[in-house]
Formats: structure tokens, sequence, C-alpha cells
């Protein structure tokens, strides 16, 4: 038998309900992959909350996109990964369960040397970093503002530019101002008087601007210092009036599911030689979904969240 977590409606976390199902067999070219931990993500809230559709038809949903484990069972056709080997499951649709079936193609080996929380929390955020990165067209020796630092996909971003030779001025809260420090960024406050703190922090200027929040602040700073097209926002669905490039999965968004999906060996082979650093905030049991995406939405968490069957 298996566990899952579904939302039996559109709400707030109230809808999830735990169920149990007969432990699936995988199909030609499928995978079952015995869960040792999963990421928690933004979009999983979004998805049963209602402000993307409240189609009964729907009903009930899954949830998740990306876990961790030890393949258990393979289908016909597989020949990337056999039964013991120890992997990231992305783009793994209804990862919130003990035993997921995905298509070997969502499948990279994990590294050693990375747990099992760091592993369920890397592709996600990490392949939403790349993308960014890439499609603001910034280089080696640029300057970049990126909005909302301390976050999970603001962490790989200011990672990543790091080891790509890229500057960064981060916004955070005054409570992370440190941590954006130590990840190589030159942190300022957002609030009032952002654009004056972001022109002092760069005096020669930025090449492109990474909303990560989706706030008009984010958004009209961005905008006062760089092209439109050079504004790049995962968030701001509701500005793409201005010009900006949305990625993601939001409307009129490049999905960036070609360098994404390439991304994911280079990600895990840098997390596992310690060069991409995974930060946990909190883990829940699974069962305990709920109280994880309250948390996740209440804005505090620096880095992420991850569940645990």
């Amino acid at each position: 038998m298996t566990t899952t977590v579904l939302a039996a409606g559109y709400g707030g976390s109230e809808v999830l309900t735990i169920t149990t199902e007969r432990l699936p067999e995988p199909g030609p070219g499928q995978v079952r992959v015995k869960v040792r931990a999963i990421g928690v993500n933004p979009v999983d809230h979004k998805t049963y909350s209602g402000a993307m559709s409240a189609d009964p038809a729907r009903l009930p949903i899954r949830l998740g996109s990306e876990a961790s484990g030890v393949v258990d069972a393979v289908g016909d056709g597989v020949t990337a990964v056999t039964v013991g080997d120890e992997v990231i499951a992305y783009r793994a649709s209804g990862a919130y369960t003990t035993d997921l079936l995905v298509p070997e193609s969502a499948l990279t080996p994990k590294p050693a040397t990375l747990g099992w929380p760091e592993a369920a929390g890397l592709m996600l955020t990490g392949a939403t970093a790349w993308h960014a990165l890439v499609a603001s067209g910034a280089h080696e020796g640029d300057t970049v503002l990126v909005h909302g630092g301390a976050g999970g996909v603001g962490q790989m971003v200011l990672q990543l530019a790091r080891l790509w030779g890229i500057s960064v001025v981060a916004t955070a809260g005054p409570a992370n101002q440190n941590l954006l420090r130590e990840l190589g960024a030159t942190p300022i406050t957002y609030g009032e008087g952002l654009l004056d703190r972001a022109r002092s922090a760069a005096p020669g200027g930025y090449a492109a601007a990474l909303d990560l929040i989706g706030t008009d602040e984010a958004i009209d700073t961005s905008l006062a210092l760089v092209a439109a097209d050079r504004v790049v926002s995962i968030a701001a669905f509701g500005r793409a009036r201005d010009g900006i490039t949305l990625i993601g999965g939001g409307p009129g968004s490049d999905p960036g599911t070609e360098l994404r999906n390439t991304a994911r060996a280079e990600l895990a082979a840098l997390a596992g030689a310690g060069k991409l650093t995974v930060t946990v905030d909190r883990s829940y049991p699974l069962a305990q979904a709920g109280a994880a995406h309250d948390y996740l939405r209440s804005g505090h968490a620096r880095g992420k969240v991850i569940l645990l069957p």
C-alpha cells in the first residue's frame, strides 16, 4: 500500500486529505520510486487554492513535482536506472506520496554526498534560478538586481551567479541581510527608498533585474533601472503589459522546459561537489503537508520546506 496526500477540494490547507491506495505498478518506460523526501513549493498550494482553476472535474488533485528516493521497480523498456539506484525525480506529478510512479526521463542520479531532503529540494528552485539567469542575458562581469534573494529560488540564483562570475545586489528583510552576504551578494532592504538604495549599491548600473516575489515595488524599481526586456519575473504575471520577460508556469510565460531539463544534471553535479547548497528550513511528516503549506505561505521560510514520508 502507498500513502498519498490529495486536495479533495479548493481552498486552504484544510482541504488536504491523506489516502491509502494500492501500490502502483510501473508500466512501459515507467519507474517506481520509494520516496525518501519531497520538496514543497508555492505552486503546490496555488494548484488547489482556486487561484489557477476551480474546476470540480479536476478533483481530487495530486500535489507535488519533486522528490528523492530509491528505485523500487522498473517497467519494460527502462534502461537508465535499475532497482536500488538513488535518484532525484523532477517534473514528477503527484510527488506527495510514499511510492511514486514517474517516466524514466524524469529521473536524475542522486549524488551520494547529497542528503535526501537536500536532493528533494534541489531541482525546482535550481532549474528556475538557472532559467532566470539565462533569460536575463547576464554574463560574467555583469551586475544584476535580485528581488527576494533569501527565498529558495533566490538562494539558488545567488549561488549560480557567483559561480558564473555575475555580481548580485539582492533584496531581503533585515533578518536576512547576513544570509545574502554569505551567499556572495550585496544586500539591501526592500521598502521605501528601495530605488535609491539599489542605485547606490551598483554605481555602474545593472545588466538585468530578476523578480522572484512578484510585487509592484520590485517591478517598478526594476523598470527604473533596466530595459523592460531585461526584467525577468517568475511571479508578476499581472505586469505582462510592461513588456517584462515572464518565465515559469504562469499565463503568457516561457516554461523553459528544454533548458530546465538540460540543467538537471549540472545542478546535481554542482550540489554533489558542494558548490551548490540547498538550505532546508523545515521538515514535516507527509501527514502534516497542510502545516508545511501554512508555514511556506507565511513568507518566513529561509530556504526549502520538505516533507518526509
